[in-house]
């Protein structure tokens, strides 16, 4: 039988120690891993239930827009590849000015490989398919991770790796926000920084982590800034605990890391250029806006909006936009009772215990708040400067999600512990090793009480069921104009001009509209959209700045009363189609649609009515 033996290097297991001679390799895969692997990629469709009844027609119901974004994001990546255009900017959003792809979440590092099957299913289908896939393989390569590097148990690692893909707070991002969870890349770079240190190895494990970190660039810049984080106080944690092995392979470590960071940066360079000082780049947001959500103190032990146990009532007393911890109390007093049990004999739960200490402190935001009160008690985010680099586009709760990440890790450890009460004494560790590092499930304590097991498994269970993800809500949205998807706008859009549908797309309006550009897949550009670009300062804002005739419109549909129009209005509004180099003006269905129609009547002339549109081909009025 093969037993993983803690190793105190910055390896986070080594090598298994051989009881018999004859031992099966752990890494090839079993069929516990096919299993394993199998539930997850249900889960996955499950929790994505709701969009398959009508996929083409559905978008999330918490976050609609952002929805609708990353659909147009895939139809971006076939774009580029069909174009063979420079996927690091665009132009068919926010025309003329275009989009600089690397200052948004652009998720190229997906939408790039999966342009084939976003020509060939639409981005809809390629969204809901991504989006579940997204989420399995997170957990898949989490279980990895747990049971080649951790835990013998492969029911531990399957428990851990549940948890770390389907987490409330990844779940509840997978609400319209699937960049936050593709996360299924950084549980190996997390492996791979931990192997640094091994020695004659250092060229090979530096060469990995750079190709793993560039490669997460294009997915979630954030993300990865959480999971370096992360490694920073796993490994300085490490080398306060161990500081002569620490002083060991520190050398080992940093060539490694030294290879790995060049390679990244080499193969990034250029993309991270354009992000900073390419068209549309920008420099911090306007306001630092994301600086002061922090996470609730009650959030904590609340159970999440998106689980078998969560109310969605609860969530409008606590928190701001996000649940990224909402653990619900049983996970919470399971946490703390498995860190007390395991913290003096396992160097992981120690580590562990630093992570879920530093980020849940870190998480809270400028100042503590308490079921949705703000109270007068300072936070640490009221210490750190709003115009730091980084931390200026930082959302204190999202540091939350380490904490999260820590938790699955220790749900693991525990299920480990309980699985190994009775098992025979584990081997004695390496040289070099201290004698209380070891896997958490192996004792040299001997044999325990059976009821442990029983009694274990139950508390877990406890802790974890309540947290079972609910299918994601979804709502239905209107289909495009079939003016939109049979081409019949042909005709009247010739190269070098746009489309401008009304509304203008932006982050408050116009969801339908962006939908337009996303379904024919870029087929025209568009003015507006939903977006993070510069303002007259160089700051981030939403969406593009408001020209006179789009907040006319906004107004308009706001007030469902067209104002008192004069000719400075008339003659804006052909300065701006100017702007916008537009062919024609088209309104759909919608809501709003009579009083807007009756306002682009007045600022542009009478419509005529195409298939199933009204549409006003101005350019005759531009030129």
């Amino acid at each position: 039988m093969a037993v993983p033996v803690v190793d105190p290097s910055l390896n986070s297991v080594s090598e298994p120690v051989a009881a018999e001679p004859t031992r099966r390799p752990r890494r090839r895969p079993s069929r516990a891993d096919v299993l394993a692997i199998g539930a997850y990629v249900l889960l996955g469709v499950f929790v994505c239930l709701n969009y398959w009844v009508d996929v083409q027609n559905r978008v999330s119901s918490h976050l609609p827009t952002d929805h609708s974004w990353f659909e147009w994001l895939f139809s971006h990546g076939a774009y580029s590849v069909r174009h063979l255009e420079n996927p690091l900017f665009t132009e068919r959003q926010n025309a003329p000015d275009g989009v600089n792809m690397m200052a948004n979440t652009s998720l190229l590092g997906v939408t790039l490989p999966l342009a084939p099957l976003t020509m060939l299913l639409g981005p809809q289908v390629m969204y809901a398919l991504y989006l579940g896939g997204a989420l399995a393989a997170t957990a898949g390569t989490s279980y990895w991770m747990l049971s080649r590097h951790l835990v013998r148990s492969r029911a531990a690692a399957f428990v851990g790796g549940a948890f770390l893909g389907f987490a409330p707070g990844i779940v509840h991002h997978a609400n319209g926000q699937p960049n936050f969870v593709s996360n299924f890349l950084l549980p190996l770079i997390v492996v791979r920084v931990l192997r640094l240190g091994e020695p004659g190895r250092w060229r090979r494990n530096g060469i990995v982590l750079g190709l793993l970190v560039a490669y997460q660039i294009f997915i979630n810049e954030e993300m990865l800034l959480l999971t370096a984080l992360a490694c920073l106080v796993v490994v300085v944690a490490y080398a306060i605990m161990r500081p002569a092995r620490t002083r060991a392979v520190a050398g080992t470590f940093a060539a490694a890391l030294g290879v790995g960071g060049a390679l990244a940066l080499l193969l990034t360079a250029y993309p991270i250029w354009f992000q900073f000082n390419g068209p549309q780049s920008y420099r911090g947001l306007q306001g630092g806006v994301f600086h002061s959500w922090g996470e609730d103190l009650a959030a904590f032990v609340t159970f999440a909006r998106d689980t078998v146990a969560g109310d969605e009532a609860v969530e409008k007393t606590i928190g701001l936009t996000e649940q990224n911890t909402w653990f619900g109390w049983p996970l919470v007093l399971l946490s703390l009772v498995a860190l007390v049990l395991l913290v003096r004999r396992s160097l992981a739960a120690r580590i562990l215990a630093v992570l879920v200490v530093v980020f849940t402190v870190a998480s809270i935001g400028p100042k503590v708040r308490i079921n949705g009160v703000e109270t007068e008690t300072d936070g640490p985010w009221a210490y750190i400067s709003d115009d730091l680099p980084l931390v200026e586009m930082m959302m204190p709760t999202r540091l939350a999600l380490v904490v999260a990440a820590a938790l699955g890790v220790l749900l693991a450890l525990a299920w480990d512990t309980v699985a190994g009460s009775g098992r025979p004494p584990v081997p004695a560790p390496r040289a070099g090793s201290d004698g209380d590092d070891r896997a958490a499930g192996a004792d040299a304590a001997g044999p325990r009480r059976r009821w442990l097991r029983p009694v274990g498994y139950a508390a877990v269970a406890l802790a974890v069921l309540p947290l079972f993800p609910r299918p994601l809500p979804a709502e239905p949205v209107d289909p495009p104009p079939r003016f939109i998807t049979a081409g019949g706008w042909r005709p009247y859009v010739p190269e070098g001009r746009t489309l401008v549908p009304v509304p203008i797309p932006s982050n408050v309006h116009g969801l339908p509209t962006l939908r337009w550009s996303a379904l024919t897949q870029h087929a025209f550009p568009i003015p507006g959209g939903y977006f993070i670009g510069p303002n007259e300062l160089g700051e981030g804002v939403f969406g593009a700045p408001n020209r006179p005739t789009s907040t006319l419109i906004y107004s308009t549909m706001d007030k469902n009363a067209v104002p008192a129009l004069t000719e400075e209005n008339r003659r804006q509004a052909v300065e701006d189609l100017r702007f916008w180099r537009a062919s024609v003006v088209v309104l759909g269905a919608h809501p709003r649609e009579a009083v807007l129609r009756e306002l682009m009547t007045a600022l542009i002339g009478p419509p005529q009515r195409v298939d199933d549109v009204w549409l006003w081909d101005v350019r005759p009025l531009v030129g």
